[in-house]
């Protein structure tokens, strides 16, 4: 029997919302969205508040990613939607299902100038699967229930609704939708059996796992057919920690020998984009296994395509019988590569030099990790060390930007992480380019008792762009920041703590420090800013 729901739009919308699972809301307060947070009051539904919108919508992506269930931040009208936008753009282009409720000025005065009244719809149709107003409070169960489906459905994504003020402060009164399941999207057979021959038949095949095996929940399944074909395994995103570091067909390091080595490329659940050399690996053959038709790749022409649920493309691979070639030369060969590979970079994150190499950092943070740990990647130079001296033990627990490459995600990221593993390390790599998007946020953490430990790597530049600029013109500009400027000291200064590293011999101690202690914990690292990462490489 179809339940019926009375109350006011908040109550309304908080219905629907716990019917698909999102158990909080992420939020900077605002009036227009007053009976949202009435609704999560009376029930004590859990409020996390911010201090810039952007990080309530990266709060809820990090929900969303780390969860694989819907996330929800509520920006009020105006000037709350649209400091969200980069947090909805980052969603889009990470295929979180993030959905954003925004206040709206009132409709039946629209156009005299109400204050902050603008039309979000056009700002955040291109970043958004669906985005709708919703103009009476009768229909805003079903506008809930409808989005947060839109959003769960592959190529899954960010959605937004937003209520006019005589919508959301009236009472209504509504069937309460029932949480509909997702169909998986079913790929075509044929399709799927091309790619498993092509693989199955390569003499050196590569696997590249993106975000969206997570994602999918298919980390069990690529594990199963990369051992059943014996295909040497990369990742990227939060494919990374798929296979654990130890797994014989587990690669890091020999990327590079691989991707130009290999006869078929598989790259399963990310785009053919920069971080892969759009898709041309210059003679191999390509298979690209998306999760739904829209993400097949328009500039590349792959010899296989299959799209559909990955979890049974991959389990298909495995259980594939026909012919095979014994691939186990080609891994032999790779891990000789590898194994080269990791010895210097041992040697690298071991180095004594001051100022301190951003290896040496990763090198001492290696030794402080625990396996679950989430590590939180927000900045460029010094980040990009990340992707290449840090690997991800387990699944689930490497979050970066993304594609979109947007800065500023780490305080709303490490909000989610802390929230969704509270007894767990949670670890935010920041750039101090970065740290001047988000580092205020602090203050939420420390107010909401939310501990994490910021790791700042200092050079006092633009590394990502300094360099190159210098290199193009002879000179650079706009590039500069404060040099050894004290972030640990507006850490403590918004109630956490915090020191500064200047010497590699003190890193550990310090790391040490930082993962005891029980608030949000800076540590400083000044970094050599002559000790830039390379920017051609695909390893971040």
């Amino acid at each position: 029997m179809t339940e019926r729901i009375e109350g006011h739009g908040g109550e309304l919308a908080l219905a629907a919302l716990r019917a698909y699972g999102v158990r909080e809301m992420f939020t900077l307060s605002g009036g227009h969205v007053f009976p949202l947070y009435d609704a999560a009051y009376k029930s004590d539904f859990p409020i996390y508040d911010v201090r810039h919108e952007q990080s309530a919508v990266f709060a809820a992506e990090a929900v969303a990613k780390l969860q694989r269930r819907p996330g929800m931040a509520v920006l009020t009208a105006g000037p709350g939607v649209t400091n969200g936008v980069s947090g909805l753009t980052s969603a889009y282009f990470n295929a979180s299902p993030v959905l954003v409720l925004g206040g709206r000025a009132p409709q039946f005065r629209w156009g005299s100038g109400s204050l902050q009244e603008m039309d979000h719809l056009p700002l955040v149709a291109p970043v958004t699967k669906h985005a709708e107003t919703v103009f009476t409070a009768d229909d805003i169960p079903r506008a809930v229930a409808a989005a947060l489906r839109t959003a769960l459905t592959p190529h899954r994504g960010p959605v937004f609704l937003d209520f006019p003020l005589e919508a959301i402060f009236s009472v209504g009164d509504a069937e309460l939708p029932t949480a509909a399941g997702v169909e998986a999207v079913e790929a075509d057979p044929d399709e799927v059996a091309r790619a498993a021959r092509l693989i199955a038949g390569a003499a050196r095949p590569v696997i590249v796992a993106g975000s969206d095996v997570y994602a999918g929940d298919a980390v069990d399944a690529l594990r199963a057919a990369a051992e059943a074909l014996t295909v040497p395994v990369f990742t990227n995103g939060m494919g990374r920690g798929a296979l654990p570091p130890e797994h014989p067909l587990a690669f890091a390091k020999a990327r590079r020998v691989a991707l130009s080595g290999a006869d078929v490329v598989v790259v399963v659940g990310t785009p053919l984009d920069f971080r892969l050399s759009f898709g041309d690996f210059g003679d191999a053959q390509v298979v690209h296994v998306v999760d739904a038709p829209s993400q097949r790749a328009s500039h590349v022409e792959p010899a296989a395509a299959p799209a559909g649920d990955l979890r049974a493309v991959l389990t298909a691979f495995a259980e594939y019988t026909g012919d095979r070639v014994d691939h186990a030369d080609w891994v032999a060969q790779l891990r000789t590569a590898e194994d080269a590979a990791k010895a210097r970079d041992a040697e690298e994150m071991a180095a004594e030099t001051d100022p301190i190499r951003p290896a040496r950092v990763y090198g001492e943070l290696r030794k402080v990790l625990a396996p679950d740990a989430v590590t939180i990647g927000d900045g460029g130079d010094f980040v990009s060390y990340a992707g290449r001296y840090l690997e991800p033990a387990q699944p689930g627990t490497w979050l970066d930007p993304g594609p979109y490459g947007c800065l500023g995600t780490g305080m709303g990221y490490a909000m989610g992480a802390r929230i969704t593993h509270p007894d767990r390390q949670v670890c935010v790599l920041m750039g101090d380019g970065a740290a001047g998007f988000s580092l205020m946020d602090v203050e939420s953490l420390v107010r909401q008792k939310l501990p994490v430990v910021i790791v700042v790597g200092n050079n006092g530049i633009w590394g990502l762009e300094k360099h190159p600029m210098r290199a193009m013109y002879g000179y650079d500009v706009a590039a500069d920041l404060q040099p050894e400027l004290r972030y640990d000291h507006v850490v403590s200064a918004l109630g956490g703590a915090g020191e500064t590293v200047a010497k590699a011999a003190d890193l550990g101690p310090a790391l040490t420090r930082a993962f005891d202690a029980r608030v949000p914990y800076l540590v400083n690292v000044l970094t050599d800013p002559a000790d830039a990462y390379p920017r051609s490489s695909n390893l971040a």
